[in-house]
Parts: structure tokens; C-alpha cells; sequence
């Protein structure tokens, strides 16, 4: 359908979806109480983003497609993230995946590209700053602009480390995921009902909700962990030897005592992306494990442009369910 009578149509279902969309971030995000499958909420996006790239006069500044979800909670302090926390896009085919494959490469002025391939975690993401090797500051990713501040809270997660070992930037931002695994979840839940208490709908709202209570005494006694996978802002003395690379980056983690997922791993090109995704049902045992991931991660190995440069890349794409997203991040100057 072209034409007046067309962009009428595709203005009503672009505001029906905004406002759809926008019910569900605040559900998701804020009272921790989602109402769609990431499957349906996932075409909804979808479908808005279509409809903006046909009509590009319906992109407004409010638009879903246009920031990133969640909201911070007025009862927990606002942290103004230094990056930007951004969030995963979606694609559907292998076709999408080698053409992701191809910009890489091309930024890379056309060398083959590596990625580092890692099970994505259903929890929640979260920025830890250090300075001076001491945890300083943790916050939620929020609305990818502004997070909470849970500082308290992540200081309770035992894998969390409250001083860096080796050398590490002076300051230096990392980022993963906190989640609650399976077994931790299910003997929490079945505290919580013999207490006669709400019970939590599935690990990722487990891992949220424990990590926002307002009582730290409380997010210390439920089973979080964390796995860290990337920078936020890095200042100072250190910040130039830092690796150029996704995976020498992790191996820096280590070195630091920050914990990695285990199953991360270098893989070549987009067809080894493709058949990490693929073998993932071989390792799903033991990662459901951890907290039922559905998802696999890539990032770009070499990032290319060196983190001393004032912009800083990691591109990254998700298959979950059949759906691979890409990420990108930014360093500003």
C-alpha cells in the first residue's frame, strides 16, 4: 500500500507499536515483571524498525528504536555511564551473519577477521568501575545513558573482586553480566515458598531483583554470580598497554581476577561463528548449568582500532533463537 492512504496505515501501527513496546521495556526493566516472550517483543522492534526505514519521517526522538530500554529506579542513586551501555539489534539468516562478517572486514581494511564466541547469559548487565585496582562503583545498565547505582549490592557477589590483581589501568570500567544459576534459583525459590513469599519467574528476573534490593543484606544472601566481557570508559597510567584484542583482552580479566565465562574461545571467520552456535547443544549441559542461556555471543577478536585511538569498537552479535543481533559500543575522544 503506497502513497497518502499507506502512510496513514504504517503512522497508526508505528504509534501501536511504540506504545506497545514502550509498555513492555517498563514491565521488563522496571518492575522486573515481563509479559512477552523476547521472541515477540522481538518482532514488534522489528517490525517498527521496518516501518521507520520505509518512512523516515516517523522516527521520532521517543522512539524505542531510538535509545536504549530501561529506566532507572528513583530509589537507587543515577550514574551517568562515561560510554553508553548500548543494547543487541536483530537479524535472522546466515546471510545476515556473513554480512556482518564483510563490515567487520572491511574495517579491519579486509584481513580475515577472529572472533571470541562465549554462551550469553540471561541475567542482568552491569559496569564496574575500578580505580587503583578498588572497586570504586557499580551500576545497572539502565536506560544505556543512566544506570542505578548498586554499588553496595555487587560488592555482596562473592566472584566479585573488591581489589584487582597485576596492573591494571589506573582506572578502568568493566562490564559482563550478573545471573543467578539454576540450581541457585530453584533452591532460592523453594526458600521463598516455604516462607510463603513471591517466588521469582525465572533466573534472569531472579538475578534483577536480587541485585536491586534496596537492603544489600538481602542481595547477599541470593546465589549471583558474574561474568565479565568488556570495557566501559579506561583512564590514566596502564590504559595504553592494554591488549588490542577481544580475547587478549579476557586473558586480561583473568590476570586481574575478574571472572570469564569458561567457554569463551577464539573461532575463525563467520563460518566459525556459525558452528560454535551449532555445537552449542554439545556444551548445553553444563551451561544450563549456569543460568539457562539461550544465546550465543561473538565479539570481534581484533578490535582494530586500539583502544588508545579516542574510538573504541566491539562489535558483537547474538543468535538467540534463531535471531543473531550485533552490538557496537563507542569510546568517545
Amino acid at each position: 500500500m503506497k502513497g497518502h492512504a499507506g502512510r496513514r496505515v504504517a503512522e497508526q501501527r508505528a504509534a501501536e507499536l511504540k506504545q506497545e513496546i514502550a509498555r513492555n521495556d517498563y514491565r521488563y526493566y522496571v518492575l522486573d515483571d515481563p509479559e512477552l516472550p523476547d521472541a515477540e517483543y522481538d518482532k514488534l522492534m522489528i517490525e517498527l524498525r521496518a516501518l521507520e526505514a520505509e518512512y523516515p519521517d516517523l522516527i521520532t526522538p521517543d522512539s524505542p528504536t531510538q535509545r536504549v530500554s530501561g529506566e532507572p529506579v528513583a530509589a537507587f542513586g543515577v550514574v551517568t555511564h562515561k560510554v553508553p551501555m548500548l543494547s543487541l539489534d536483530n537479524a535472522f539468516t546466515d546471510e545476515d551473519v556473513l554480512a556482518f562478517d564483510r563490515r567487520i572486514r572491511e574495517r579491519l581494511g579486509g584481513a580475515d577477521a577472529e572472533y571470541v564466541a562465549e554462551p550469553k547469559l540471561d541475567g542482568l548487565a552491569v559496569t564496574v568501575i575500578y580505580r587503583d585496582g578498588k572497586l570504586e562503583r557499580a551500576a545497572t545498565r539502565g536506560d544505556g545513558v543512566k544506570g542505578e547505582d548498586v554499588t553496595a549490592n555487587v560488592r555482596t557477589i562473592h566472584k566479585v573482586p573488591h581489589r584487582l590483581k597485576g596492573h591494571p589501568p589506573e582506572v578502568v570500567e568493566v562490564r559482563g553480566e550478573v545471573f543467578m544459576p539454576i540450581k541457585g534459583f530453584e533452591r532460592m525459590n523453594r526458600l521463598l515458598r516455604e516462607q510463603g513469599e513471591k517466588v521469582y519467574i525465572n533466573p534472569r528476573n531472579s538475578a534483577s531483583g536480587s541485585l536491586r534490593q534496596l537492603d544489600p543484606r538481602i542481595t547477599a544472601k541470593r546465589p549471583l554470580d558474574m561474568f565479565f566481557y568488556g570495557l566501559g570508559a579506561v583512564e590514566g597510567a596502564g590504559a595504553e598497554d592494554l591488549p588490542p584484542t577481544q580475547w587478549g583482552l579476557l586473558k586480561a580479566f583473568e590476570k586481574w581476577d575478574l571472572p570469564i565465562c569458561p567457554d569463551a574461545t577464539v573461532v575463525e571467520g563467520a563460518a566459525g561463528c556459525l558452528q560454535y552456535f551449532r555445537e552449542l547443544d554439545a556444551i548445553l549441559a553444563e551451561v544450563v548449568s549456569l543460568a539457562g542461556p539461550d544465546a550465543t555471543v561473538v565479539f570481534a577478536s581484533d578490535h582494530g582500532f586500539g583502544p588508545q585511538t579516542g574510538t573504541f569498537f566491539v562489535n558483537a552479535w547474538l543468535q538467540q533463537r534463531g535471531h543473531f543481533a550485533s552490538l557496537e559500543t563507542k569510546r568517545p575522544s
